[in-house]
């Protein structure tokens, strides 16, 4: 498997320093645990915070500091990071962690034109979901109001841009509008984290938006 889209060096810093929403965390550490160069790209990230924390002067602690600190992480999110290899099937460890299984275990629910989605739990406002193409099939036309970085799992899917395939990430801003297709062959699986509703360019994907929140 050769992975030609990668992250952001932006983005990488984000999350080694737990500076990104959940829905995008898990959408990272999906795509680090299928690739060799962002995951060693997140290990040299990880080992500066490091030394800028051995370095950092130290903060007088109170009687109540380790039990507040303790709180704290009971109350926060499981972490989604994982550098685990996948097992056998299409998810990687830490998307296979969130789904509870594989893609059987998935439950989709259909959103038109025979694409499914399946919404995942995440905390905070952006949202993240499972989205499954059929071969040859195109996405409504549209742009974006925030950032979405979509992963693909299983097949492939071109826009005016370019091509993913399997490992391969896109990042969306404000300025692409696009119409991704769903390569012929095999269905095209994505896991993509939004930060804000897509622009449809279309009517009726913008009426059936409230309800797929999409």
């Amino acid at each position: 498997m050769t992975i030609r889209h990668h992250l952001t060096d932006d983005i990488l810093m984000a999350y080694s320093a737990g500076q990104l929403p959940e829905a995008f965390s898990l959408v990272v550490s999906t795509h680090i645990s299928l690739c060799d160069d962002c995951r060693a790209a997140l290990q040299a990230y990880d080992a500066i915070g490091g030394s800028l924390l051995d370095g950092s002067v130290g903060i007088p602690m109170t009687d109540e500091s380790l039990e507040a600190t303790l709180a704290r992480i009971a109350a926060g999110p499981a972490p989604a990071r994982s550098p685990m290899r996948p097992k056998a099937g299409i998810f990687p460890a830490p998307l296979r962690d969130a789904v509870g299984g594989d893609l059987a275990s998935v439950r989709w629910r259909p959103v038109g034109m025979g694409v499914r989605q399946a919404i995942l739990p995440a905390q905070g406002s952006a949202t993240v979901r499972l989205l499954s193409i059929p071969a040859g099939q195109a996405v409504p036309d549209h742009g974006h109001s925030g950032m979405e970085l979509t992963l693909v799992l299983q097949g492939a899917f071109c826009d005016k841009n370019d091509r993913f395939q399997r490992g391969d990430i896109e990042i969306a801003s404000e300025d692409l509008e696009h119409m991704p297709v769903a390569e012929a062959g095999h269905d095209c699986i994505c896991l993509a984290a939004t930060d804000a509703p897509l622009r449809f360019n279309n009517v009726i994907p913008r009426l059936l938006q409230p309800l797929f929140r999409i």
